[in-house]
């Protein structure tokens, strides 16, 4: 009986010795894997995860990029953390090192002249690189008209750009057309294109008589005053020669675009005289029926946006009527209207949102494509107000990533598209007017009313019960 419990005894601590040293292989083996084998991203904003963009800059990577981690020991963000290991397990060209501020106290000197924080990176290829403050990772916003701060996380966007710039030299140049009143670049745009490495010039047409060589594509965005015939010449040769130009032009107040709109003409495109009225409230936000909540289109720029459920707002839009094209260039509906839209010739004059006599029926067109086998490509968005960044709140991001979206097409940059930032509050719920009254209705009447008669119904029940 001893010698069985001794064997017996033995077999035991075999067996354990055998799973335990199982369970340390696996353990071993499974700490070597990269950690998007290992680790599941559960974050609501997916704060780990990055996008097909980013894999594809990466996958594209045949030099080697490092990435220095400005840290002190101990204050390391473990958001940044996992999306580092993220970046380094994508590619072997890249490489991730700490820099300890206490340990190489002048190290960030040589990138910046700046505050250097905590968790801030560098991203370095050869002779080029690029510093990325930690307060360009974590971006927060004062909204001035809730006086409240958003706060979102933008390192997937600013790590990529950075890459995407230490590898490319030759960055895309955009130039803006000024000279007719155009309003500013909306910060937000403004530093998307930034973000996306795009180099930002202003051009005027009255001093030259060519678009320069190195334009990626022109700008024109919200101008208050038309163009002389020689300018809408010259754009629109150089549409059709080849050239990108992405216009954004709403409705004026005192002023006639002729020349501006004529660019259109010989596309079958004419422009509707006054404002966009919605008649359907299921195409309108904010019970304001100048607010427009457009209808998308099945392509490569409102795809993406359609298939994650984002709504474009266009507030203050021109109705664009499609008739022949006359040229070589195919032409399509962008972001369209219902059946139910008008245009009221009055403007920012009218008194009603009411359809009345005089008014233009629709249903009208509010952003189009047209795009020549040459490669030139004229895309025209008929608001300009929509790029302001209050309606771009309203939209959640959707009105600036539309435009992103088109200037990245007309450049011919796919990768280059703009990286959400992930919110780490909230983002607008954007519905239309019809749904807003539809859960006013259920909110506020029909289930208080259900539970009110759920409630007499147990009492009735209990009372005849106790007879």
């Amino acid at each position: 009986m001893q010698k069985n419990a001794m064997r017996g005894g033995a077999y035991s601590v075999v067996i354990t010795a055998v799973v335990l040293a199982i369970l340390v292989a696996v353990n071993v083996f499974f700490s070597a894997l990269p950690a998007s084998s290992t680790e599941y991203d559960i974050s609501a904003s997916k704060l780990y995860s990055v996008t097909s963009n980013t894999r594809s800059v990466v996958s594209a990577l045949t030099e080697d990029v490092t990435i220095y981690w400005i840290v002190q020991a101990g204050e390391e963000d473990a958001v940044i953390e996992k999306l580092l290991d993220r970046y380094e397990s994508l590619s072997d060209h890249i490489t991730v090192e700490k820099r300890n501020p206490d340990v190489y106290p002048t190290f960030a000197e040589q990138y910046t002249d700046g505050t250097v924080y905590n968790n801030s990176l560098v991203v370095e290829c050869g002779d080029r690189s690029r510093y990325i403050s930690n307060t360009d990772i974590y971006l927060t916003d004062a909204s001035l008209y809730s006086y409240s701060y958003s706060t979102s996380f933008d390192g997937e966007g600013a790590i990529t750009s950075a890459i995407d710039y230490v590898t490319n030299p030759d960055q895309p140049v955009v130039y803006t057309l000024t000279g007719h009143g155009e309003e500013d670049l909306p910060a937000t745009f403004a530093d998307s294109l930034e973000k996306e490495n795009i180099t930002v010039e202003e051009l005027s047409l009255l001093n030259t008589d060519e678009i320069p060589e190195d334009a990626a594509c022109l700008i024109v965005y919200a101008p208050q005053s038309d163009i002389s015939e020689a300018e809408r010449i010259l754009l629109e040769d150089y549409v059709a020669g080849g050239g990108k130009l992405l216009v954004m032009a709403g409705p004026v107040e005192d002023a006639d675009l002729t020349n501006f709109y004529a660019l259109l003409e010989p596309y079958g495109i004419t422009a509707a005289e006054g404002i966009v009225v919605e008649g359907d409230r299921e195409h309108y936000a904010f019970s304001t029926p100048a607010i427009l909540m457009p209808d998308l289109a099945d392509s490569d720029i409102t795809t993406p946006l359609a298939e994650e459920g984002y709504y474009v707002i266009l507030p203050l839009a021109v109705g664009l009527e499609m008739g022949e094209n006359t040229t070589g260039a195919t032409v399509t509906s962008l972001l369209t209207t219902s059946d139910a839209a008008f245009s009221k010739p009055d403007g920012y004059d009218m008194t009603s949102y009411e359809k009345e006599d005089g008014d233009l029926d629709g249903p009208f067109a509010l952003a189009v494509d047209a795009a020549y086998s040459n490669g030139g490509e004229l895309i025209w968005v008929s608001s300009s107000a929509y790029l302001d960044d209050m309606y771009n709140a309203y939209s959640s991001g959707a009105n600036v990533n539309f435009t992103m979206n088109a200037l990245s097409q007309l450049i011919g940059e796919s990768e280059a598209m703009s990286i959400r930032a992930k919110s780490l509050n909230y983002n607008y719920l954007t519905i239309s007017d019809s749904v807003s009254g539809l859960l006013q209705v259920l909110m506020i009447g029909v289930i208080p009313l259900a539970f009110l008669g759920a409630g007499i119904t147990v009492v009735v029940r209990r009372r005849r019960l106790l007879k």
